[in-house]
């Protein structure tokens, strides 16, 4: 490592060029990780926080509450079973236009007053009391308060805000809850015949769910593979990888370069040090320590950067959400995949000549 550390102050212009690359991507890198995180909570933030294990849904559904309409006759077995707490649960996507005028997009979920979906006393209150809305939070800064009435439109049924709760969004549309019945004849008119689009299920012991599908003809998703259903998740999610990976391999593909070159030009010092006896393992181990703490530092500091960056952006109209998780993952990728693309040198490393040194003397 001696002689890596005297290269790198030697030729510091040369492995700042490639380190302020590393950085950049590594920036890049910490930004799309917030940013993924953001799209994710954006799309499933109220189902993530709603105190349910599974859902039981139609078949073939794929967690999309759009596709499933379950019945009386599905949810009755349910209900009965003791070691579940079980709970009907309407789920639509509805515009609210405001007594100004103004529209608001919400994501409208029914559920019973004496459902455990509604944790909060107030929540439970305000569902046992006349029809209304319970609204996200987050709708509060679009100056919607306690009172005022809300227009379904298509049904152009009249809905007073009867108070406001946890923040959520499904879809990247706030969420809005109400009494089920009022979701079924907004969602079904006059024709509900008791029909929701799924049950809410908290499971204490989950060996019981093994037999309860083929019983209650559903399908019986976690909460987590549920989240599929959320429109646009999947897209998302799979989109942002896509980039992540990409920007991966091109930081293997600069480093795995800029090795090259630079193995290529210190082949004679690295023939010197072959004729005086070091051996081929310690010039490979030299070269890659060299590389680790370019990589390793220039990567430190894009991933500050990012984060700092992140911490203004969040919390803004842009759906950016920091997780120290997928940070540390993708910078480990970044240190990793760039030892790999260094690795496209090592064989010349191995195959210098020391007979190359005389012809230095020369």
């Amino acid at each position: 490592m001696y002689v890596a550390i005297r290269d790198l102050r030697a030729a510091r212009g040369r492995f700042a060029l490639v380190g302020v690359v590393i950085a950049l991507i590594a920036l890049l890198s910490t930004l799309l990780s917030g940013l993924a995180a953001g799209l994710v909570d954006d799309g499933i933030s109220g189902l993530r926080r709603m105190p349910l294990t599974h859902l039981a849904m139609e078949p073939d559904s794929g967690g999309t509450f759009s596709r499933s309409t379950l019945t009386l006759q599905n949810l009755t077995p349910w209900q009965n079973l003791p070691e579940v707490e079980a709970s009907p649960l309407g789920v639509s996507f509805a515009n609210a236009k405001r007594e100004n005028g103004k529209t608001v997009s919400i994501a409208l979920f029914g559920v019973p007053q004496d459902s455990f979906l509604a944790t909060r006393k107030a929540a439970r209150e305000a569902l046992a009391g006349p029809d209304g809305l319970v609204l996200s939070s987050e709708l509060r800064d679009e100056g919607i308060r306690v009172g005022d009435e809300l227009t379904i439109a298509g049904s152009d049924i009249k809905l007073p805000v009867l108070g406001f709760t946890y923040t959520g969004s499904y879809g990247h549309v706030d969420i809005a809850f109400t009494q089920l019945n009022t979701w079924q004849h907004l969602y079904f008119g006059s024709d509900a015949r008791g029909r929701v689009s799924a049950v809410a299920l908290k499971v204490h012991d989950p060996s019981v769910l093994e037999s309860m599908d083929a019983t209650t003809g559903t399908e019986t998703l976690t909460k987590e593979a549920a989240y599929a259903g959320s429109p646009g998740y999947t897209g998302e999610t799979q989109t942002m990888n896509l980039i992540r990976g990409f920007l991966l391999v091109i930081s293997a593909l600069v480093v795995g370069a800029f090795f090259v070159v630079w193995t290529v030009q210190r082949t004679r010092q690295i023939a010197l040090l072959k004729a005086l006896g070091a051996s081929t393992s310690y010039v490979v181990r030299d070269a890659l320590g060299q590389m680790t703490i370019v990589l390793l530092a220039a990567t430190a500091v894009g991933a500050g950067l990012g984060w700092l960056g992140g911490l203004a952006i969040q919390g803004g109209a842009v759906p950016f959400r920091l997780q120290a998780g997928p940070v540390l993952l993708a910078m480990a990728l970044l240190v990793v995949l760039g030892l790999g693309g260094c690795l496209a040198a090592v064989r010349r490393i191995t195959r210098v000549d020391p007979a190359g040194a005389l012809r230095l003397v020369d």
